[in-house]
C-alpha cells in the first residue's frame, strides 16, 4: 500500500470526521478514532488500486519499494474519498480535498505518459510501453499485377 489508514486520518480535522463517519456523532475520541480506521483504511486501499490503474500501463505495479512521492498522492486520494462520502462542497473547505485529488490525477497522467519521472529503480516501465506499436502481417496475396488479364 501506498499510504497507511493512520496517515490518511491524521490528514483530517476532528470536526469533520464526524460529518465523515455520518448522522451518528461520536463523543468518545477512541471509539471515533477506531471507525475512523475503518474507513480510512478502505479510502486508502480505493487510492492505491486507482494509482495501480493510472500507472500499470507504464509501470510493473505494485512497486516492491514504494516511491515516496507516491505516499503523498495517495493519501490526497484517500482523504478525498473519505470526504467525498458527504458530498464536496466546492465553495467551502472540502474544496482543498478536491483541489489536491485534481492535482494527484494530473500528476499520475503525467507520470503514466511518461513526462514525469517517479525515481523507480531499475526502469521498470513495461515493454509494451517502451516498444510502442508495432503491427505484423502476411504477405500480399493478390495485386494488379498478378489479377493482370483476369
Amino acid at each position: 500500500m501506498y499510504c497507511t489508514a493512520g496517515e490518511v486520518v491524521e490528514m483530517i480535522k476532528e470536526d469533520m470526521q464526524n460529518a465523515i463517519i455520518g448522522d451518528e456523532y461520536i463523543e468518545d475520541p477512541e471509539e471515533r478514532k477506531a471507525r475512523m480506521l475503518e474507513l480510512s483504511e478502505n479510502a486508502a486501499k480505493d487510492a492505491c488500486l486507482e494509482i495501480d490503474g493510472y500507472l500499470s500501463k507504464r509501470y510493473t505495479v505494485p512497486f516492491r519499494k514504494t516511491p515516496g512521492v507516491l505516499n503523498k498522492f495517495a493519501k490526497d486520494i484517500a482523504a478525498y474519498n473519505l470526504v467525498s462520502r458527504m458530498g464536496v462542497d466546492e465553495s467551502e473547505r472540502e474544496k482543498t480535498f478536491l483541489t489536491r485529488y485534481n492535482q494527484a490525477v494530473s500528476f499520475l497522467l503525467n507520470v503514466a505518459k511518461g513526462l514525469i519521472d517517479i525515481g523507480v529503480e531499475g526502469g521498470a516501465v513495461k515493454e509494451s510501453a517502451a516498444n510502442g506499436f508495432r503491427m505484423e502481417s502476411a504477405e500480399r496475396i493478390f495485386s494488379r499485377s498478378s489479377m493482370k488479364g483476369w
